[in-house]
Formats: C-alpha cells, sequence, structure tokens
C-alpha cells in the first residue's frame, strides 16, 4: 500500500502535507502534488493534514489512475520538503468536478 495525491490537490495545492512527512516523499508540479509511491512508508501522516482531502490510501477502489500518475510525475517533478503558500484561488477551486481534465499542468514546479 501507499498513498496517492488525487484529483482534488489540482489548483488547490495545500502543502500541509510536505512538512509531516517523515521520508520527504512529495514532488511539486506547477498545480499540485505528487508523492513517491517507491519512497512512501505508507505511515499515513500526510492523509489527515490536507485540507482538500486529496490524499487517499491506493487500496481504494479506483485509485489506479492516480497511482500511475503519481508514479510518473514524481520521477519528473522537483522534491519538495518545505510547506509554501497555495495558491490564492485555492480555497475556490476546493471541491471542484473533472480537475484532471480542465486544469492540470505536466509542468514542474519549484521545488525545495
Amino acid at each position: 500500500m501507499t498513498y496517492v495525491v488525487t484529483d482534488n490537490c489540482i489548483r488547490c495545492k495545500y502543502m500541509d502535507c510536505v512538512e509531516v512527512c517523515p521520508v520527504d516523499c512529495f514532488y511539486e508540479g506547477e498545480n499540485m502534488l505528487v508523492i513517491n509511491p517507491n519512497e512512501c512508508i505508507d505511515c499515513g501522516v500526510c492523509e489527515p493534514e490536507c485540507p482538500a482531502e486529496a490524499i487517499l490510501p491506493d487500496t481504494e477502489n479506483g485509485l489506479e489512475k492516480w497511482l500511475e500518475l503519481n508514479t510518473k510525475f514524481s520521477a519528473e517533478w522537483p522534491n519538495i520538503t518545505v510547506k509554501g503558500d497555495a495558491p490564492d484561488d485555492a480555497e475556490a477551486m476546493n471541491g471542484v468536478a473533472n480537475k484532471l481534465e480542465q486544469f492540470f499542468s505536466p509542468e514542474p514546479g519549484k521545488g525545495s
């Protein structure tokens, strides 16, 4: 089992999870974060820290595409270990449907 970042992180990109991760397995894209499933130790401390509830265990049904996305982009994006600021419109974007199709960017973030 590992944890994955899902759709609701897109354009919310709260970074509370980054600060609590004991193994620094978060990677930053332009408008979302992902978890490297090979580095995640399944401790679960990040899940309750996410205000957008975008972090879930990969054992839940229907998360295969999110495991693939997290795996792919954690290999391409820079590691992030320090909490940054969420986008100005994060609260308004929280809960918007179909964010992957509408807003996802494959571009890397700045990392730390």
